[in-house]
């Protein structure tokens, strides 16, 4: 009864919570110990897990970075922010350099609206919602950032394509691999502890100014090429990825212990997850588990799209809860406006939705999960039954060069190599009992047509509703890389860019 009091006096509560978004990049379901990894090389997150609230059925946007980072700090689908190409169909398209888009002006982000309940908001980590100025973050409600606005790929020679930039704020303070070092051969970078030491001096600076804070910490180790510390290097049973793991769940211990000593971890409100599941096309030495579920990454199969997700709040959670929300990346938009007693803005459709009610009282919200790749609906989520409308893993062609979203899990009819529609008779699987998506329903059966009975409702209405935004990722172009961020003059890195000639991207997945 207090935490649910608590919540519903939340609007007139004079100080709301901090807030504390930590977004893993590429970690799978199967990743942590909380999730049954066997090594159980997760201490501070299992222990975060038994002292808050695991969820088992969270979802991300989109099985790739940017669009469900995109849908992360807008609430809403990639379809209807933007994140998304029309160049062909179904296909993931995301932020690389050359990329001419970004989140547009017209879009709503959480940090812009919190700054209505004065939240002072930092991004550390990885941005990807565009690198051209008119996209930075700081233009898009962050105060501060510390980070990057692309992957941290590289070396590149700064002729064809200029090495990734480093920012402090408005202004570049390096470039990966230059200033920044990453060691492809032993995987040696001191990135996630100089990201560790950025989220305990913001912590620090605003308890001593007593505003409340909104700290999106997107880091990016597990991502491929994966990296970690010295001192973590060679301690882990799962290799260089494993290390990596083990790097970040004992930089999440010190910012949890960090805000306990401060004496404010009652009034932060902390929420873990990843931004898609583990890339088993960097599996084993660079990739994660995404456990007993299908595919990975770049697929619209559990693999793909099912999260690691822990809420911890101490005194409003209880502790050692599991919840069976369907729960997606959306929703910490509007769940963080609700702590901060906000609305949702009301002139746009936003599809996240509050997660206060599962959190603090136990409460199940009926709710669909829809899968998109691109610009298609590739499945949808009712209660436990998952109707596959397509099914595409990738093409033979990118498959014959190696390219395997998939490997070793080849399901006859389920796992395809060319674009296959069911829209006429879905594929339909239940969660429960078939959580590997192995054994799709016979089209025959009473249980088969009872589901898509309900399901074929919601997705009608869904579609009904959808207005998509307008394209961002339809259009590359070699002038736009990073050759010249704001803050290259100071250093004498600024690069030449070549004339700009404007295509059509290619997106092959």
């Amino acid at each position: 009864p207090l935490c649910l009091g608590w919540a519903l006096g939340l609007a007139a509560a004079s100080a709301p919570p901090n807030l504390l978004l930590l977004l893993m990049d590429d970690m799978g379901w199967g990743d942590l110990g909380a999730f049954g990894e066997p090594s159980k090389e997760t201490p501070n997150l299992d222990q975060m897990a038994s002292e808050g609230m695991l969820f088992l059925d969270f979802y991300t946007a989109n099985p790739l970075c940017s669009p469900s980072r995109a849908a992360l700090l807008t609430g809403r689908l990639p379809v209807r922010n933007g994140f998304y190409t029309t160049n062909a169909h179904a296909r993931n398209a995301y932020t690389p350099q050359d990329i001419v888009g970004g989140i547009p002006d017209s879009e709503l982000l959480l940090p812009e609206l919190l700054k209505k309940a004065g939240y002072v908001n930092k991004i550390i980590g990885k941005w990807h919602l565009g690198h051209r100025p008119q996209f930075h973050p700081l233009r898009h409600g962050f105060d501060e950032w510390f980070g990057s606005p692309n992957c941290h790929f590289g070396p590149f020679d700064n002729r064809a394509l200029p090495n990734i930039p480093v920012y402090r704020d408005w202004e570049m303070i390096g470039r990966y691999y230059e200033d920044f070092k990453i060691d492809l051969k032993t995987g040696e970078a001191n990135l996630t502890q100089i990201y560790l030491q950025e989220a305990l001096d913001f912590i620090s600076k605003q308890q001593a100014s007593q505003q409340p804070f909104f700290l999106y910490w997107a880091i990016d180790a597990t991502h491929a090429p994966v990296y970690a510390s010295k001192h973590f290097l060679g301690t882990s049973q799962r290799g260089l990825y494993g290390d990596a793991v083990r790097e970040i769940d004992d930089s999440i211990g010190k910012i949890l212990k960090h805000l306990q000593k401060l004496g404010i971890s009652e009034n932060t409100f902390v929420f873990f997850t990843s931004d898609n599941g583990a890339a088993l096309i960097s599996a084993p030495k660079q990739g994660g588990s995404n456990g007993r579920f299908l595919c990975g990454k770049q697929t619209t199969f559990e693999g793909g799209m099912r999260e690691p997700a822990i809420a911890w709040w101490p005194g409003h959670i209880p502790a050692g809860g599991v919840s069976h929300q369907l729960g997606n990346v959306m929703d910490l938009f509007t769940t963080s406006l609700s702590l901060a007693g906000l609305q949702p803005p009301s002139d746009r459709q936003i599809d996240g939705i509050d997660l206060l009610p599962a959190i603090l009282q136990g409460k199940l919200i009926d709710r669909p999960i829809f899968y998109y790749r691109g610009n298609e609906m590739m499945a949808a989520r009712v209660g436990l039954y998952k109707a596959h409308y397509w099914t595409w893993s990738n093409s033979w062609e990118e498959y014959s060069k190696g390219i395997d979203f998939c490997p070793g899990q080849n399901v006859s009819g389920v796992t395809t190599h060319t674009q296959e529609e069911h829209t006429t008779l879905p594929l339909l699987f239940h969660l429960g009992r078939d959580p590997g998506e192995k054994y799709p329903l016979s089209f025959a059966s009473d249980e088969y047509q009872r589901a898509m009975e309900q399901i074929s409702v919601v997705v009608q209405q869904h579609k009904a509703t959808m207005v998509p935004g307008e394209p961002q990722l339809n259009v590359c172009d070699k002038a736009v890389m990073n050759w010249s961020p704001p803050g290259c003059e100071k250093l004498g890195k600024c690069l030449k860019p070549p004339k700009s000639d404007p295509k059509k991207c290619f997106w092959p997945h």
